[in-house]
């Protein structure tokens, strides 16, 4: 697509300054303005014709170093751009960028490396975003005409919320604080105590229990090493009454949230945890079992989820055995709102909210969870729901 403005500033001063000397030379009968406007009438014309008949095309290959670009994070795009033309022009070069990437995607053209150009990024706002196309804007040597032309098709860049780093859970969280208290609350029984099974074909040899064994006379193996992993739960409630704005509005306290369900799944992940993602309707956003491909998925979940629907209560999402930590992330909650949350008998309820009401953390409290007002600062956040302290009006006693 080229520029519907042919002249720049220059030329557009040059035709009027030609028009005047033109009137000028009429009025005065001096022949001499007369062949000066021509001349300028001349250079302006040429310049068009050099910078617009040339016929140019061109391929645009992009690659961008991060696959996923985090919320703050630096990473490098690589430009080369193949153009097919009568003659090489000198002028600028601008790759276009989404306002939720930044950058300086512009210089001169060619550059020191040909048609290769780089440039630095940074995500500044979650969500799926497109970079390109490539324009080229050529002005002749005059300065008086220009032509802008933009090349090659439009690369996505995905940029994820920030996972941060978060301190870990203890024992005196909850009724579970970690991967060996969760194990064996959901066993019912201490280790010590289990029954252990009959040895079958594939069981691993560490499994073997050597004292049941010998009391049995056939090859006996510890039935609570056979359990799974302890799970967590992780709720981004994302109902739209607990948001202010909707949509494609950004609501920093839902991006707070969102950074703070990356956070906290991921986190719990490294604890030891296999963590489901659910949103308040139910629907599932995430699955990690330790796997890298499971972090990306969420995360690239995670960039695209906003305000929507109505969300259920929390008691309704929790089926079969109750979890470990269950960590329920939502906005604007009040004091009879907090009263309807049953956390199931999860081992570690925790609750983050970015606009409790007053009451609502007492009143959540009294039931078993564990608190923490959320704003942009998530570990702090997490590490106030980990202390306990609610303040009797609802809110946290300063740190």
């Amino acid at each position: 697509m080229s520029s519907r403005r042919p002249l720049t500033f220059r030329g557009v001063v040059a035709l009027l300054a030609g028009l005047a000397l033109a009137i000028a030379a009429n009025m005065l009968a001096a022949p001499i303005l007369l062949y000066v406007a021509v001349l300028l009438f001349a250079l302006v014309i040429i310049a068009v014709i050099v910078v617009r008949v040339p016929r140019r095309g061109g391929g645009v290959t992009r690659r961008i170093s991060t696959d996923l670009l985090t919320v703050g994070e630096e990473s490098q795009v690589a430009v080369r751009f193949d153009l097919r033309a009568l003659r090489v022009p000198y002028g600028t070069w601008e790759d276009a960028l989404p306002d939720a990437v930044a950058g300086d995607a512009s210089g001169d053209f060619p550059t020191d490396n040909g048609t290769h150009i780089r440039y630095s990024i940074t995500g500044v706002r979650r969500g799926v975003w497109p970079v390109g196309p490539l324009s080229l804007r050529t002005i002749d040597p005059f300065g008086f005409a220009q032509r802008t032309q933009e090349f090659g098709d439009t690369r996505t860049v995905t940029v994820v919320p920030e996972v941060m780093p978060l301190a870990p859970m203890s024992g005196d969280v909850g009724a579970a604080g970690g991967t060996a208290h969760t194990a064996s609350s959901r066993l019912g029984q201490g280790s010590d105590n289990l029954s252990p099974r009959l040895y079958v074909s594939g069981d691993s040899m560490r499994r073997i229990h050597w004292r049941a064994t010998a009391h049995r006379g056939d090859l006996m193996v510890r039935q609570e090493e056979e359990q799974a992993s302890p799970d967590a739960i992780v709720i981004l409630d994302r109902s739209a009454r607990r948001w202010e704005r909707e949509g494609s509005a950004v609501d920093p306290a839902f991006e707070a949230a969102v950074a703070a369900c990356a956070s906290v799944a991921l986190h719990l992940v490294q604890e030891g945890y296999s963590v489901d993602v659910r949103d308040s309707a139910g629907s599932v956003l995430g699955v990690l079992r330790g796997q890298e491909d499971d972090r990306d998925s969420l995360l690239v979940v995670l960039a695209m989820v906003h305000p929507q629907g109505e969300g259920r209560e929390i008691v309704t999402l929790l089926d079969g055995t109750p979890p470990g930590p269950l960590v329920m992330i939502t906005g604007r909650i009040d004091e009879e709102d907090a009263t309807l949350m049953r956390h199931g008998g999860a081992g570690a309820p925790i609750l983050l909210a970015t606009d409790p009401q007053a009451g609502a953390f007492t009143a959540a409290a009294a039931l078993g969870w564990s608190t923490g007002e959320l704003d942009e600062d998530v570990s702090a956040a997490w590490e106030d729901a980990l202390s306990g302290h609610v303040a009797p009006g609802g809110g946290h006693v300063p740190r």
